[in-house]
C-alpha cells in the first residue's frame, strides 16, 4: 500500500460519510458500522469500500448495524455474507456481527441462506457488543500509555523491539520501530493530547506481521501531502510529510474515527529479502 493510498474512513470529507460510518474502539479493536437509506448500486459501493477498509484495519470484531438500512427486496444480503467469510478466513479470525430486526426481510433472506456457522444476527447493537468486547482479548498484544511529548516515541520504539523480540518477528523490527515513532512524533506534534500505543501480532509463519496502533485525542484523521520544494528541499516535519515513511516501511496504513478521537494504524509484513529462513 503506498503512502498516497491509505485507508482512511473520516466522519466528513470523504464520499461515504453520508450513508456509512465506522467508529473504532482504541481498547476492544471493536469496529462498530452504521449503514442508513435505500439500498441502491451507490450505497452498495459506499459499504463495500468502508468495509474493505475496515477489514484491512484486521480489528477484533466488526459490528454492522442495519437497522437504518431500507431493502425491502434484501438485495443486500450477499455482500453481508461475503464480509462474514472473508472475517472468518483472516488469521485471528475477525468476528462479524450483523444486527437486524428480526422481521425484516433482509434477516429473512439471511436466515433462508443458511450461513449460521459463520453468520451470527444480533436484534440490538448492544447485544452485538456485549458479545464481541465480551470475547478473549487479542492474543500477543501490548499496550502503552504516553505522555504527548515526541520524545515519547523512544518508549514506544523499545515497546515494539521488546515486542518483536518476544514473538520472533526480529526481522520485522526496524521497520516497526521507524513507523511507531513516526505515528507517534505525528500525534504528538499534531493532536497535543495523550497517547496510547497498542502492538500486537498477527497470523503466523510466512504471514506474521505486527500491528501497530496510535490512538490520540484529536478526531482530524491525518492527510498526507505531496513535498513541497524550498531553499533546502521538503522537511519530513511539515504536517503529513512524514506519514510518506509509514506508507512507505508498512505494508498497510489507515486511520478510522474512535470515540474521542482517532486510531492510526499500520500493518509490517514481512518482505521476501527479510524472511527468516
Amino acid at each position: 500500500m503506498g503512502a498516497g493510498s491509505p485507508h482512511l474512513i473520516g466522519w466528513s470529507g470523504d464520499e461515504v460519510a453520508d450513508s456509512v460510518l465506522a467508529v473504532i474502539d482504541a481498547d476492544t479493536t471493536v469496529i462498530e458500522i452504521s449503514v442508513w437509506g435505500g439500498w441502491d448500486r451507490r450505497l452498495s459501493a459506499q459499504a463495500r469500500t468502508v468495509l474493505d477498509k475496515c477489514l484491512a484495519e484486521h480489528p477484533a470484531g466488526v459490528i454492522v448495524d442495519l437497522h437504518h438500512l431500507s431493502d425491502p427486496h434484501a438485495v443486500s444480503a450477499p455482500l453481508w455474507l461475503t464480509v462474514c467469510a472473508q472475517g472468518a478466513a483472516m488469521q485471528p479470525p475477525i468476528a462479524i456481527a450483523v444486527c437486524v430486526s428480526a422481521r425484516m426481510p433482509l434477516a429473512r433472506r439471511l436466515r433462508r441462506l443458511g450461513a449460521r456457522d459463520w453468520l451470527v444476527l444480533y436484534a440490538t447493537v448492544p447485544q452485538a457488543r456485549a458479545v464481541l468486547t465480551g470475547r478473549r482479548p487479542l492474543p500477543d498484544r501490548m499496550h502503552l500509555a504516553l505522555p504527548p511529548d515526541p520524545a515519547a516515541a523512544l518508549q514506544a520504539r523499545t515497546l515494539v523491539t521488546e515486542a518483536c523480540a518476544g514473538w520472533g518477528l526480529d526481522h520485522l523490527r526496524e521497520r516497526a520501530r521507524l513507523v511507531i515513532s513516526e505515528l507517534v512524533v505525528n500525534a504528538a506534534e499534531h493532536a497535543g493530547t495523550d497517547i496510547e500505543v497498542f502492538v500486537s501480532s498477527r497470523g503466523a509463519g510466512t504471514a506474521a506481521a505486527v500491528h501497530l496502533a496510535v490512538y490520540d485525542g484529536e478526531a482530524a484523521l491525518p492527510r498526507v501531502r505531496d513535498p513541497v520544494s524550498g531553499p533546502l528541499g521538503p522537511s519530513l516535519s511539515d504536517r503529513g510529510l512524514g506519514l510518506r515513511i509509514v506508507g512507505a516501511a508498512a505494508s498497510s496504513w489507515g486511520a478510522l474515527p474512535a470515540h474521542g478521537g482517532k486510531l492510526v494504524w499500520a500493518i509490517v509484513r514481512s518482505r521476501p529479502e527479510e524472511a527468516p529462513w
